[in-house]
């Protein structure tokens, strides 16, 4: 279905992109805008910007920019239409949507039609568990069982499988879906016939209690389920498998219930199951999510470090339990998180833990026993070794091997002298130990690295234009064409790419960002900026792909008596205007700003906005780009003077004279920038 323009239009005025990015970041307030470590890329020092005046973000590390509906699209890889449907519900917008041709049909994005029909068996499942006499009877009274209420269980959106072979399959083709989508989406199975006998297909889940398991955003992307019969044949836990809008590596399960405690809290606590993060929610401990179906991974923290940078893990007091914190420590220290470490005593989990003392004394305990990975893993080795030297230096070494993790100087020197306490030692014997460790790992990444170089057999080219449209056209994207750059053309299949950055389109960008930003502001009284620009660039035309499409709209705009503004490219919507929006977003975002302790001790920084010194900009980059055309163009003559062969003189003499009156107006310009002649 199509979304009506009008629709749109009150969708983006609704939207707030403070609050869209804080669902899946947080944002600190730096200046006038806001920062975070960019969800795109690993990264440790934010660069991640966010304009609350412009309603737009750009990253100065990987580059990704947009609006609120780019947001949503980047960070949940959905499509514009979808991506406007999240947003219509996180508003309370409602969509009348009109019938779609053929052809919008055939461009719905598959992980769109996925998210949908795991959004139909999310709803199939909680019926069933709320509505039918089999899902009251087994499903509910196991919730009952584990103590889980109402408002839990809707929480989680908690549901239940008929014990049928095909009930769900049944209902989603009596409902439109299709056996390939709902096979996709891991929800039924296609076994093959033997002996020539057709497919069997079935239901994946059976007779289970659900858990929809939801991304950040709140939809459905997967489910976990257990059994409730004893029956040897099946698992006690089934999980969807991985689709393409579930990688269990990256998931959480929890987060979307979680994520605004964990910013409030400033602290994550990480457990193993399903049914800890439930009960732990339900005894007001909300700030929890759980890495089931896996080992803790890098992916899963660094999506808890969007919210918090404080992990402590709840793990079961056991052996298995030990070992499993051990297993994740050094990964959450290696992404530079403060880590704690809590073991519930022998026997007990999270879940069970806080039904028998509960969530008062089960706070308590976590204040009580939570221990910095130092004294954690000293703890351990301590109660090892007894009395045993070796044993005492090897688990010094141990500690030190896991500080060597941590990517701050001053955190490991701080940490350090923890390390000589706990063991008693001497601080510079640690001190050396690391600096052996961190020696150790540097000589070895050295040899890996001198491995894969000799291992390297063939230099590795840029892809050809064939290879990379392909690719594009995977991903739903017409054809190559670099976002800026002078490109070679290339017509022949396979001949490769060059995209070089000449000084002039330097100089053309900066032109546009004068353009955008100031384009309606008087030099002096009658003459804007965007007035003097175009009459001193008359017929100029930018070699730079987009600033010249950028530049002739500026004119389109200028001879209908409009000036535009950076709103006029920053609310560009169609997908052949996405490049124009992003140059407008890098235009338009300031990396720095001026420190408030400057403003504070009146520390004056002129600023580029006041009229003398934006005249002399705009003076002076007019000045550089009709330099570096002269230049240009002075090659092309000298060139065309060295292959004179066949020319009349008079030819000859007219290509001297024109080399000589670009060579003047060198000069000249040289002369007015205050640069070096040489002779």
């Amino acid at each position: 279905m199509r979304i009506p323009e009008e629709t749109v239009d009150r969708i983006r005025q609704a939207t707030d992109i403070l609050e869209v990015i804080n669902d899946f970041v947080s944002l600190k307030k730096r200046g006038s805008n806001y920062i975070a470590c960019c969800p795109f890329h690993n990264e440790k020092t934010p660069s991640f910007n966010v304009n609350p005046t412009r309603q737009i973000y750009k990253c100065f590390g990987c580059g990704k920019a947009g609006d609120s509906v780019k947001f949503v699209m980047d960070i949940e890889n959905i499509g514009y239409g979808e991506a406007l449907r999240y947003l219509a519900k996180k508003y309370g917008i409602e969509i009348e949507e009109q019938e779609q041709t053929p052809e919008d049909l055939l461009r719905q994005n598959e992980r769109e039609s996925l998210l949908i029909v795991l959004n139909f068996a999310k709803t199939f499942f909680q019926e069933a568990l709320q509505k039918s006499d089999e899902g009251r009877g087994i499903g509910l009274s196991y919730f009952r069982e584990r103590g889980f209420t109402n408002p839990t269980i809707e929480a989680f959106e908690l549901g239940y499988s008929f014990d049928q072979w095909d009930a769900l399959m049944q209902e989603g083709l009596r409902k439109g879906y299709n056996r390939d989508l709902l096979e996709k989406a891991g929800l039924i199975l296609v076994k093959e016939g033997a002996d020539g006998r057709s497919p069997k297909t079935f239901d994946r889940f059976r007779g289970r209690v659900m858990f929809p398991i939801h991304n950040v955003s709140g939809r459905v992307i997967a489910f976990g389920a257990r059994i409730l019969k004893t029956d040897k044949s099946q698992p006690k836990y089934l999980n969807s498998p991985e689709t393409t809008v579930y990688h269990k590596s990256q998931v959480l399960y929890g987060i979307y219930q979680a994520k605004q405690t964990v910013r409030q809290e400033d602290v994550c606590y990480l457990t193993e199951g399903y049914t800890d993060v439930i009960s732990l929610h339900q005894a007001g401990i909300k700030n929890v999510v759980a890495s089931s179906g896996t080992s803790l991974t890098t992916e899963q923290i660094r999506l808890i470090a969007r919210f918090t940078p404080n992990i402590t893990i709840l793990y079961d007091g056991d052996a298995a339990g030990i070992k499993a914190a051990l297993r994740g420590l050094d990964m959450v220290l290696e992404e530079g998180l403060n880590l704690k470490l809590l073991l519930l005593p022998n026997g007990e989990d999270p879940d069970s833990y806080v039904h028998k003392v509960g969530a008062e004394e089960f706070k308590a305990y976590i204040k009580a026993n939570s221990k910095d990975f130092i004294d954690f893993k000293a703890g351990q080795w301590l109660a090892e070794a007894g009395n045993d030297p070796n044993k005492r230096a090897e688990g010094i070494s141990d500690v030190c091997a896991s500080i060597t993790k941590i990517p701050d100087p001053l955190k490991r020197q701080t940490l350090s002298q923890r390390v000589a306490q706990v063991f008693h030692v001497s601080e510079q014997s640690v001190i050396s130990e690391i600096n052996r460790l961190l020696r150790k790992q540097q000589e070895q990444s050295q040899k890996d690295f001198d491995r894969q170089a000799r291992q390297q057999t063939t230099v590795q080219n840029e892809p050809t234009v064939d290879e990379l449209n392909a690719l594009f056209a995977d991903a739903g994207i017409n054809g190559v064409e670099p976002a800026i750059s002078n490109r070679t053309p290339v017509d022949a299949p396979g001949e490769r790419i060059k995209a070089v950055r000449t000084p002039l389109s330097y100089q053309e960008e900066e032109c546009i960002r004068l353009l955008i930003n100031y384009g309606a502001r008087e030099l002096e009284p009658g003459i804007t900026l965007c007035q003097y620009i175009l009459s001193e660039l008359h017929e100029i035309e930018f070699q730079t792909q987009p600033y010249d499409l950028i530049l002739s709209l500026f004119r389109e705009g200028y001879h209908r008596g409009d000036i535009l503004t950076a709103g006029d490219f920053l609310n560009r919507r169609s997908p052949s205007e996405i490049e124009m929006q992003n140059q407008a977003i890098h235009l338009t975002t300031p990396r720095y700003e001026i420190s408030e302790g400057w403003l504070k001790h009146e520390i004056y920084v002129p600023s580029e906005e006041e009229i003398g010194i934006l005249a002399d900009s705009a003076y002076r980059n007019i000045l550089r780009i009709k330099k570096m055309l002269a230049e240009q163009r002075m090659t092309t003559l000298q060139q065309e003077l060295r292959d004179a062969n066949g020319k009349t003189p008079e030819e000859a003499d007219q290509l001297l004279t024109e080399f000589m009156h670009y060579k003047r107006i060198d000069v000249e310009i040289s002369r007015l920038l205050g640069t070096v002649i040489s002779g």
